[in-house]
């Protein structure tokens, strides 16, 4: 534990002189479509602040600690519209941060266009590789329309915030762009301020170009092109990296690829890409894990489990995390097993998600549908085989993961997936995890996972049979080598790989 303790704080001081000399000369500007505060009308008109959600911002607040940093986010709640009003071009301070906020507001409609058109579904869907291609998509001219009329314009909108921030500022700025609302902003940025040094991190999968060939070639093509202005393209996995690399010389004329060394050139621009494997802030969620809050949540749900063994899976509540498919796996090892019959539990903490969007809410009913068909032939009084908690309460899934035995994480494909990382580090024992060969944090933890192809049924089946019946000394072999890895590659180890890189264009020619 002393070791630990001294590993983190000599991180996180080796973080911190870095944050300290990277911003000695110059500004950091962050840029995303969700902001590190989301504000909330109330009834009286007053506004209400709470932290934005989703990883990313998570991800990217926790390097608030050390650096100052200007965020540009839409402006995405009523709230923040009106809070970007009063602010009457002004900074927002986030509370106990040295982190200031400018919200970007366009006329809703174009908002709409941007997010629910084209981002949600259509980009995230390529991206997930979830469209049924035979039937879907069916790109017509209300997807035409989101790229001109929303897609472009508010990545001109948020990319016109960052060049008035480097504005007057005696050296330019290092731009962090974050995902995929704002593939078009670093050609606008490099425009307008050439010498930003410009890195833009993806935080899901990147296809390779016969999959992107599902858009329309101007899309595809202006989409890697206007990546190719960053200094640094930043990537989940080596495969992304791969995949960006071959899309590129697929797409772009004249471009030039250097495979070995990972970097493209094209149009007398040079961009490095490299992957930085997201991950969490290890010992901020080892504290809130200890919580009073958390404690509550365990007592709460522990004569839930009794004397009994857990699999735990904790999903927002989307296609793409494969939950169908997990659930019918345990469907078959009840029948095929019932030795496990009201001896094992399955927990299911599913957190509501883009329920505005119909293929999001009939895959929920689906869900539910399956979870009361296998309660209904398997359950009786005494014992249900699965229990839903259907809200986003996160505190209740970390006191679910201290329990598991089993934690399934089988996602058809994923960015990196963070519950496989905080599952093995606040879990209380040896629970073991079955994790999916297409998520991305496989590349870094499959070695200490049982691992899955998502699709496999039988395979999953076998996988939960085997995790079930698996010795304690292996159980513990593994635990403790994937809550170790996890300690050691947490966000400082993140945040510090492409802060260096970032210090390093300024020093290096190619």
């Amino acid at each position: 534990m002393a070791t630990l303790e001294t590993d983190f704080q000599n991180k996180q001081q080796r973080l911190q002189n870095l944050c300290r000399e990277m911003l000695s000369r110059r500004r950091l500007i962050i840029a995303s479509n969700r902001g590190p505060v989301e504000y909330h009308a109330e009834p009286d008109g007053s506004l209400t602040a709470a932290r934005g959600s989703g990883g990313m911002v998570t991800a990217l607040m926790a390097a608030a600690r050390f650096l100052p940093a200007t965020w540009v986010a839409s402006a995405m709640t009523e709230g923040d519209r009106r809070a970007a009003e009063r602010a009457n071009g002004n900074l927002l301070r986030v509370p106990d941060h040295e982190v200031f906020v400018r919200f970007v507001t366009v006329p809703q409609s174009v908002y709409q266009r941007h997010y629910y058109v084209f981002c949600n579904p259509l980009l995230w869907f390529v991206q997930h590789f979830m469209w049924n291609t035979p039937r879907t998509p069916n790109i017509g001219r209300a997807v035409y329309e989101a790229w001109e009329s929303g897609y472009i314009p508010v990545n001109e909108a948020i990319a016109q915030a960052i060049v008035d921030e480097a504005r007057g500022q005696s050296e330019p700025p290092y731009v962090l762009l974050q995902d995929y609302h704002l593939y078009l902003a670093p050609a606008f940025v490099r425009r307008e301020v050439p010498a930003a040094t410009i890195l833009h991190f993806t935080h899901i999968p990147w296809p390779g170009p016969r999959y992107w060939g599902l858009l329309p070639e101007f899309m595809r093509r202006q989409i890697h092109e206007d990546m190719c202005a960053c200094d640094i393209v930043g990537l989940q996995t080596k495969a992304d990296v791969r995949n960006f690399l071959h899309a590129c010389e697929a797409m772009l004329t004249g471009v030039d690829i250097d495979y070995g060394r990972c970097v493209v050139r094209y149009r007398g621009h040079v961009t490095r890409v490299h992957h930085y494997p997201i991950s969490i802030d290890a010992p901020g969620l080892q504290q809130f894990a200890a919580s009073d809050e958390v404690e509550q949540y365990k007592k709460k749900l522990r004569p839930l489990l009794g004397q009994q063994q857990t699999i735990v899976r904790v999903d927002r509540s989307e296609p793409s995390k494969n939950i169908v498919r997990g659930l019918r796996a345990w469907e078959l090892l009840l029948e095929r097993h019932p030795e496990f019959r009201g001896k094992v539990n399955f927990i299911q903490f599913l957190v509501p998600s883009r329920s505005e969007l119909g293929v999001y809410q009939t895959y929920t009913d689906e869900i539910f549908e399956l979870v009361d068909s296998i309660n209904d032939h398997f359950g009786d009084v005494d014992w249900q085989p699965i229990h839903v908690f259907y809200e986003n309460n996160y505190a209740q899934a970390i006191a679910g993961m201290y329990f598991y035995d089993i934690l399934l994480v089988n996602p058809i494909l994923d960015g990196m997936n963070l519950v496989s990382k905080e599952g093995p580090l606040v879990n209380k024992g040896d629970g073991v995890l079955i994790l999916s060969e297409l998520a991305g944090s496989s590349e870094q933890l499959s070695e200490f996972a049982i691992n899955v192809c998502p699709t496999d049924l039988e395979g999953t089946v076998r996988a939960m049979h085997r995790a079930l019946l698996m010795p304690a000394d292996d159980r513990r072999r593994r635990a403790a080598a994937l809550k170790r890895l996890i300690q050691e590659e947490d966000i400082s180890f993140w945040l510090e790989r492409q802060f260096r890189d970032l210090m390093a264009i300024d020093r290096t020619s190619f």
